[in-house]
């Protein structure tokens, strides 16, 4: 799946960017206990890591699975919270709605044994090449321009 932007999302992808959605899935368990994601550092490209839903496997103990994730936060500093607290009989999956984490993320269970499914999207987004938007915008603004009647500030009414 893929498609153009017509506005900034919350990942801070702007309207000139490509984005591509590819499904992500690992399980963490006590033989694998963590899964880092990582992409390529590529010019004009930046990846993402939505989180959908957490869930225990077959086989889950009756034990709490603790799911930590560690990224960076908005200082540029690594930061480790928990996100799920499994349990096969009370809570066996949690639904993050669109939990979006810039990579590298680093998923880990921090307690139990599992085995724990992680699903989400890994999405990509790439810089279009300007040249071709940027006159197709330039045209646009220019119409929109001309059509748009002045706007003035409505009078304020003073109370008496």
């Amino acid at each position: 799946m893929s498609f153009l932007e017509d506005e900034t999302s919350d990942s801070g992808v702007d309207s000139r960017s490509r984005l591509e959605s590819y499904v992500f899935s690992c399980e963490l368990s006590s033989e694998v206990p963590f899964y880092t994601f990582q992409a390529d550092e590529d010019e004009g490209v930046e990846h993402f890591l939505e989180l959908r839903t957490i869930c225990l496997g077959d086989g889950a103990k009756e034990e709490n699975n603790v799911v930590e994730v560690t990224a960076m936060n908005h200082q540029g500093k690594k930061i480790s919270v928990p996100v799920a607290n499994l349990n096969i009989s009370c809570l066996p999956m949690v639904s993050l709605g669109e939990f979006e984490l810039m990579a590298p993320v680093t998923l880990r269970l921090k307690s139990g044994s599992g085995p724990v499914t992680v699903s989400g999207l890994h999405l990509v987004a790439t810089e279009n090449e300007d040249s071709e938007i940027s006159d197709e915008d330039d045209e646009d603004q220019d119409v929109s321009e001309e059509e748009m009647p002045s706007v003035k500030p409505a009078k304020k009414k003073q109370k008496v």
